[in-house]
């Protein structure tokens, strides 16, 4: 990162800036041009930073509107964005008007699927205040709701206007937080920027210091992975499946504890499982497999999960996004930043990558 602030250009049909920096609120209103009105979506935590977002908006002479939502997955449900639309339709929002989602991942994603659905679509910016938001959630163009059958399977692809991630707010969040979130920077670096693996290695107590210097630079290192896939491959037709690495388990350990565990924690546990399937598969080597463990150790992630959890977790494997019919796909590696997708998989061959992870 150069300076105070930087700017990672996702291209594209539908392009848009992600500004990475400290103190970066005041480029919301400028990726909103036109704009009358801006419902800014938040969380009761949230409410006076979301606050600062609808005075920037005010000044800029774009009428704000807060509207708090549940905390966390609690508000990624079809019964909180219908709230959110009655409450756009009694604000007599139009095609002109926009959505800001301010929050951690699960704000922004409910803030897209309302802006996706309004009138079939209206503007949106996002403002991820959490680190899984920025590197993973806000950047990409998925939005979309949890149901009972799982997670994210009601959705739109509907890229923002634009993304501002003000790292100051990683000041305030709890460690625990913290270290979920840099699950998803681990992803980004085993799939495609091995420097993250080694910065995170070299000093794992920097890579947590949100007012430190490497904690940006994984930041930014993230974004750059996530926004080179998304520009190629906006609708998960191909590259971006890569994206989903450690997600297939990680989504099913989300959903058999409905969702009271954290998305990374559980996403380090399904990265973990990758790399042994692919080591048992004969695709991964094994060093690199015991790579991923010792990473996310050394970050206080989990890396095991509980051996009778696996029927309940198989079951929900079934309807994970990537499944092609009855065709189980998991992403794994053929080597550092080597990803590829492991097809139809044999049963016992899940069953026992399972078995390295159980304890």
């Amino acid at each position: 990162m150069s300076g105070d602030r930087s700017v990672i250009e996702v291209t594209g049909p539908s392009p848009y800036p992600v500004v990475v920096g400290r103190d970066v609120l005041a480029e919301v209103p400028t990726m909103l041009p036109d704009a009358t009105r801006a419902a800014v979506v938040h969380t009761p935590p949230l409410a006076g930073y979301a606050q600062q977002v609808a005075d920037r908006l005010q000044a800029a002479g774009i009428t704000p509107t807060l509207l708090p939502v549940p905390d966390a997955e609690a508000g990624k449900t079809v019964q909180v964005a219908a709230g959110c639309w009655d409450a756009l339709g009694a604000a007599g929002f139009t095609r002109n008007d926009a959505v800001v989602g301010v929050g951690g991942g699960a704000a922004t994603d409910l803030a897209g699927f309302v802006a996706a659905a309004w009138l079939r679509g209206v503007r949106w910016v996002a403002v991820p205040t959490s680190l899984l938001g920025m590197v993973d959630a806000a950047v990409g163009g998925k939005t979309g709701v949890n149901t009972a059958a799982g997670k994210n399977l009601v959705g739109a692809f509907h890229p923002p206007a634009g993304v501002v991630a003000d790292l100051t707010t990683l000041a305030s969040l709890p460690v625990a937080d913290l270290r979920a979130g840099l699950a998803e920077v681990v992803k980004c670096g085993f799939i495609a920027d091995p420097v993250i693996v080694a910065r995170i290695e070299a000093d794992p107590a920097a890579a947590l210091d949100p007012r430190g210097v490497v904690l940006p630079e994984l930041v930014e290192r993230a974004i750059r992975v996530k926004a080179e896939v998304v520009s190629v491959d906006l609708r998960e037709s191909g590259l971006r499946e890569v994206l989903n690495y450690g997600h297939t388990l990680g989504h099913a350990i989300e959903q058999s504890e409905g969702y009271r565990i954290r998305h990374g924690e559980a996403v380090a546990v399904g990265m973990v499982y990758a790399a042994a399937l692919a080591r048992l598969a004969g695709r991964l080597d094994a060093a690199t497999a015991d790579r991923h463990r010792t990473v996310l150790a050394a970050l206080d992630l989990p890396t095991r999960w509980r051996a009778e959890a696996w029927p309940t977790l198989r079951a929900a494997m079934r309807v994970d996004k990537k499944a092609r019919g009855h065709t189980l796909r998991l992403v794994v590696l053929d080597g550092l930043a080597r990803p590829t997708v492991l097809a139809g998989p044999d049963e016992e061959l899940l069953s026992a990558a399972y078995r390295e992870v159980a304890g």
